[in-house]
């Protein structure tokens, strides 16, 4: 399809489909990423076995028709796990990445726009929590309280917090002497209108891009905690309690590892190819470039 015949775009969300379409790495990273995303929301429909159902006398078996990607140490089919270990990646990296972006937005444009005394203690706040390596800190609050799903949540988005505060506060210290900011003052327009019709709009794109390049490396961390055995309880189905079965049983058999790592790379593939691809979209230089 050429670009020629591609419709022109009518709305924000148009140009960047439209911009999407023109890009093959971005349009079959979004093709990924919403396959994941449809069989994570599908999975009680797309999954053709309970995943946590023994049949222990058909352990261990390579694909077949039967059970596409073969079955554990416990009889259980890979592929309804892989399924719905989806799910479970989801349901850590969504909420993680909304929490972050939501108390990161907050604090980083309090810093940003605020007197210079809050913003070093916002700052200083950032600092202390990345201190703190963000597996090392996680494996320590989980060894604390016992792992969980609700903890993974928590101790992976207070660590990224600070990510997302950084790049908001920035954003914000570079708009606030801008010439349309500084007219909205001149006219009476309080803090709260400038921060919120102003500014919101303007940091909200990178924090997208910034949050499809992020995803990855949430699955990922989620991923290792259940390799530990520091992530979700068994018998919960994860990706990383899949690659654990996997390393340990791998002289019996390959397929459990396999299972367990193809939907790592395609969630890492798929996303880092949506985030180069609304990289370009959102940073109007790059956007320039492109329409020459």
């Amino acid at each position: 399809m050429t670009d020629a015949s591609l419709p022109k775009p009518r709305s924000e969300l148009g140009e960047i489909l439209y911009h999407l379409a023109r890009d093959p790495l971005g349009l079959a990273g979004l093709i990924i990423v919403l396959a994941i995303l449809a069989s994570a929301v599908l999975a009680p429909w797309i999954a053709p076995y309970d995943p946590v159902a023994l049949n222990v006398p058909d352990r261990l078996q390579g694909p077949s028709v039967a059970h596409l990607m073969g079955t554990d140490q416990l009889g259980r089919d890979t592929f309804s796990r892989v399924i719905w270990g989806g799910r479970v990646a989801l349901q850590v990296a969504l909420p993680t990445i909304g929490g972050a972006i939501f108390f990161g937005l907050i604090l980083g444009m309090i810093a940003g726009y605020g007197p210079r005394w809050l913003d070093n203690l916002i700052v200083l706040l950032f600092d202390t929590i990345r201190s703190f390596p963000t597996v090392m800190f996680a494996l320590a609050v989980v060894a604390l309280v016992g792992p969980s799903l609700n903890t993974v949540i928590l101790v992976i988005m207070v660590t990224s917090i600070p990510t997302y505060g950084r790049v908001v506060r920035t954003l914000t210290q570079s708009l606030r002497e801008a010439e349309f900011i500084t007219a909205e003052r001149a006219l009476g327009a309080s803090t709260a209108r400038i921060m919120g019709v102003h500014l919101l709009p303007n940091v909200l794109g990178p924090l997208a891009v910034l949050a499809a390049m992020d995803i990855p490396t949430v699955v990922g961390l989620e991923a290792g905690l259940s390799f530990l055995g520091m992530g979700v309880k068994p018998p919960t189905p994860s990706w990383g309690s899949l690659l654990n079965d996997g390393y340990n049983l791998i002289r019996n058999t390959p397929w459990l590892i396999i299972a367990g790592g193809i939907p790592l790379i395609l969630t890492t593939v798929g996303f880092t190819f949506l985030g180069e691809a609304l990289r370009d979209v959102v940073d109007p230089k790059l956007r320039g470039k492109g329409g020459k």
